[in-house]
């Protein structure tokens, strides 16, 4: 129980700031788009270069984070040691990558499609070279139990990128400021000074993790160094495979569109911009994810299978309330993005399923690593990984970004079932199958529910009749797992009743 409560305790700190950074973070989605509408493609090219640096990211830091956890966790390993290794190989290969694009920055450029711009390539380059090194020093935090200082430097981070683009696309185009003399005679920026400003974040964001940064004079142990490379090296191939199931198909839908350059980026634009909303279930996942690997790791507790079933059967309660929640209130949540944009909104349920067996994926994913049988993850990533290529590359044709969504979400479930099926027979954990079944079954039928009514009403009797709904799964919640009668204060009044 004293587990659990730590594990709440770090996933509340890493969940608000999470959830606060991510709402400061959306509101590059309206500043974005109402700068830019939908037809110039410009939010389509932000999405397609950003794709880029998802996968490079993972690429960069190749698994160290998740082998930075498991080896300072072992017995007999020095963590300090184990940080200032993993950091130094981390930044020697961010180093590399960094110099490299540069030297033949026309050449990528040109292949990307991205020739008439190179330093968009160029910025992407440096800043995600940046924010590989940093990773490690943000994982360094988690190891030492320092959420708050983590979650203060991810959100001022944000906070600090939101307020440069929302001057620099909104405050002086509407005051005729030019600053550097970077905007034409109408005063439209170009989609580059987003990347830009990126970077000069990235940079001041490192800055501030000078003291973390100190941990590189730890040392540096080559013996240590092989036998992190062999663990990491399929959790390598996990990331990328993994990665690529949330960016292939934004990275390949410009070659697969049937249609024009500029259309293709107005249709990705609107995918990208819309799928925005249905983030909120990458917001719990990510939080969950800081506080709980670690928590993993560190678990020596006899009990500690019963404890993953729980948390499995927790996580999935409060993502399907979240799913009920965004579909139940469209009419408001819709506003996030500039009008334009609204026909893509069909995606979010899709995507938000998706996601939510993304979730089950990652709880399900201990198992080979605390067995070390890592490579079973780039296993199931990769099938995942074809199955949504082959998808977009039969259907993005035809249905465009609606490929996209249906790519996702078979890529996600059947990496979930692999998972969990080669997971039974090598460490088997209990979970509570037919309960989580029963869950996932009463929220399809209130999404249907909610599906209709939004068809059917205005904006305010859907909504009233969706926040119905909504208290009937709630319901169902305090009766079956959190019985009233056992929360604290309260508990007392309906245990008399």
């Amino acid at each position: 129980m004293a587990n659990l409560k730590s594990l709440l305790k770090d996933t509340a700190i890493y969940g608000i700031s999470s959830i606060a950074a991510r709402f400061i973070n959306y509101l590059l989605v309206p500043i974005e788009t109402f700068a830019w509408g939908s037809a110039g493609g410009q939010y389509g090219i932000i999405t397609n270069v950003y794709s880029y640096i998802g996968i490079l990211i993972i690429a960069l830091t190749f698994g160290m984070e998740t082998t930075f956890f498991r080896f300072a966790n072992k017995e007999g390993e020095n963590a300090r040691m184990v940080y200032a290794t993993a950091l130094r190989m981390v930044g020697a290969v961010a180093m590399a990558f960094a110099v490299l694009v540069i030297l033949f920055l026309q050449p990528l450029a040109d292949l990307m499609g991205y020739g008439e711009h190179p330093w968009y390539i160029g910025t992407m380059a440096i800043c995600v070279a940046i924010d590989a090194w940093s990773c490690i020093m943000f994982d360094y935090l988690r190891y030492r139990h320092k959420p708050v200082k983590f979650a203060t430097l991810k959100c001022a981070n944000i906070l600090i990128n939101v307020t440069l683009v929302a001057l620099f696309l909104i405050v002086f185009p509407l005051l005729r400021i030019n600053v550097f003399g970077i905007y034409d005679k109408d005063f439209v920026p170009d989609v580059g000074i987003v990347f830009y400003l990126n970077l000069f974040v990235s940079i001041v964001t490192t800055l501030l993790l000078f003291k973390e940064m100190k941990g590189i004079s730890f040392g540096f142990d080559r013996d240590m160094c092989k036998r992190m490379l062999r663990y990491t090296w399929p959790m390598l191939i996990l990331g990328i495979a993994g990665q690529l199931n949330q960016s292939a198909s934004t990275l390949l839908f410009p070659y697969l569109y049937d249609g024009t350059t500029q259309e293709a980026y107005a249709q990705l634009g609107i995918y990208g911009s819309t799928i925005k909303i249905a983030m909120i279930m990458v917001i719990i996942t990510q939080a969950f994810r800081f506080a709980y690997e670690p928590f993993v790791f560190a678990n020596k507790s006899a009990d500690k299978k019963e404890t993953y079933a729980k948390v499995m059967k927790y996580y999935i309660i409060f993502t399907l309330l979240a799913f009920l929640s965004v579909i139940g209130y469209m009419d408001i949540v819709r506003h996030v993005v500039a009008p334009d944009y609204w026909e893509g909104l069909r995606v979010i349920p899709i995507v938000m399923a998706a996601e939510i067996m993304f979730g089950v994926y990652f709880n399900l994913s201990f198992w080979y690593k605390l067995t070390d049988r890592t490579i079973w993850g780039a296993y199931f990533s990769g099938l995942g990984c074809v199955v949504l290529i082959l998808i977009d590359v039969l259907f993005i044709p035809r249905f465009s970004y609606m490929a996209c969504a249906w790519a996702g979400f078979a890529a996600y479930g059947i990496s979930m079932v692999a998972s969990y099926v080669f997971g039974q027979k090598y460490y088997p954990v209990n979970y509570p199958l037919k309960d989580i079944a029963i869950y996932v079954v009463l929220a399809a039928v209130l999404f249907l529910g909610m599906s209709w009514s939004n068809q059917t009403f205005g904006s305010l009797a859907a909504m009233a009749l969706n926040t119905v709904l909504i208290l009937v799964f709630i319901g169902y919640i305090v009766k079956k797992d959190f019985p009233l009668a056992n929360l604290p204060v309260v508990g007392k009044y309906f245990r008399r009743g």
